[in-house]
């Protein structure tokens, strides 16, 4: 008897647990497309809970604070980012293969406006890039990721052989990053989507200067 009264609370609770995850991922999609637009500070608890039709009450209870609702969408859109750039460019071998996959994927990311208002993090690090804090931090740490994610597929193409042995990866992964996140605001500011183009034209001229055999490089689009 007992057992099944047991499994049964079990149940309940599971139910609410999974509940709790389909509304804070409902959320969470919502939160990250108005804060590429309008900015982090754009959030609060009721505004969402007033746009989704959520209690107040219940988004609260999700998130607590709107410092840390901001938190969460930096993660999710770290996902996003994830699941968008960075694991799709894996899948090619280690080389410049990669970096021209991880750089063509980043401008597309882009252009598609997986986020509406373009690269979210472009947008969030000038919003909190002068400011302390939390959200700061979390900003500084994805930021410091991306270009870790950089440099660590261009030492790859150095140790294959494929980059000169002399190649400053630091310098090459900042300049790379440059060239897309300039595309990136040109194309948001102006509504320019020829700037994509002149970014991948860029970024291929760099790689190939840069590569033991410019042949390896694919012409990015």
């Amino acid at each position: 008897m007992g057992s099944k009264a047991d499994a049964a609370v079990a149940t309940k609770l599971d139910g609410r647990v999974e509940r709790g995850n389909q509304t804070r991922r409902l959320v969470l999609r919502r939160t990250v497309d108005i804060a590429s637009v309008e900015g982090l500070d754009a959030l609060s608890v009721g505004r969402i809970a007033t746009e989704l039709k959520l209690s107040k009450s219940g988004v609260f209870a999700l998130f607590g604070s709107k410092e840390e609702l901001q938190l969460a969408t930096i993660r999710a859109a770290g996902r996003i980012h994830l699941d968008n750039v960075v694991e799709p460019a894996m899948k090619s071998p280690p080389g410049l293969g990669r970096v021209g996959r991880l750089c063509a994927r980043w401008l597309d990311y882009s252009e598609q406006r997986v986020f509406p208002g373009g690269c979210f993090f472009y947008g969030a690090i000038a919003e909190f890039g002068a400011r302390e804090g939390a959200v700061h931090d979390a900003l500084v740490r994805a930021d410091r990721a991306w270009t870790g994610q950089v440099e660590h597929c261009l030492a790859e193409a150095r140790d294959t052989g494929e980059l000169r042995p002399d190649t400053d990866v630091p310098q090459l992964a900042f300049e790379l990053i440059a060239l897309m996140e300039t595309a990136n605001a040109q194309s948001v500011l102006h509504g320019e989507p020829d700037a994509y183009r002149r970014a991948g034209v860029a970024v291929t001229a760099r790689l190939r200067a840069a590569a033991t055999d410019p042949t390896l490089v694919p012409q990015l689009p």
